[in-house]
């Protein structure tokens, strides 16, 4: 047989973790992201509908400038889609029909973030087209804002 031929009994196969260099090693998740999952479990424990009460009260904890900007979403939520329900998920104020969350608030501490979150789920009837955003990031709500969020749920619960 010719050397340069291959075949399966004289060829060596390398895996891909020989072959590929790895930048940084998985820590796995953040204290943050644990915080988050416990608060779920405990959410789930007690029941699937949080209530108002609990929002608010979550609401309350915030700091500022997330506390009043989730107080005027909770405002425009129940405003313009009073079929949804508020509830903690995963210890944020949300919104749903039926035990499936709609839209959620993130404050910009939860993960340490530079902004707070308004997030869409894909329960939420946004999609009419290829593409389509789930979450808006927020660093101040204006006017134009609110208009834009509260079309936004209205479309989502539509």
């Amino acid at each position: 047989m010719d050397q340069g031929t291959n075949t399966s009994k004289n060829v060596t196969k390398k895996s891909a973790r020989n072959t590929t260099a790895v930048s940084k090693k998985s820590r796995g998740f953040t204290n943050e992201e644990k915080s988050a999952m416990k608060a779920r479990v405990r959410e789930m424990r007690a029941g699937v509908e949080n209530g108002e009460t609990e929002v608010l009260a979550r609401i309350a904890e915030m700091q500022e400038p997330d506390r009043t900007m989730a107080t005027r979403l909770h405002a425009i939520i129940k405003a313009n889609a009073p079929t949804l329900t508020p509830r903690l998920w995963y210890s944020m104020p949300a919104y749903a029909i039926d035990g499936n969350v709609i839209c959620h608030f993130q404050d910009a501490r939860k993960f340490k973030m530079r902004y707070a979150t308004l997030g869409f789920s894909d329960k939420a009837h946004l999609d009419d087209s290829g593409m389509w955003p789930v979450a808006y990031a927020l660093k101040d709500l204006s006017s134009f804002d609110e208009a834009k969020i509260a079309s936004l749920v209205k479309k989502a619960v539509s």
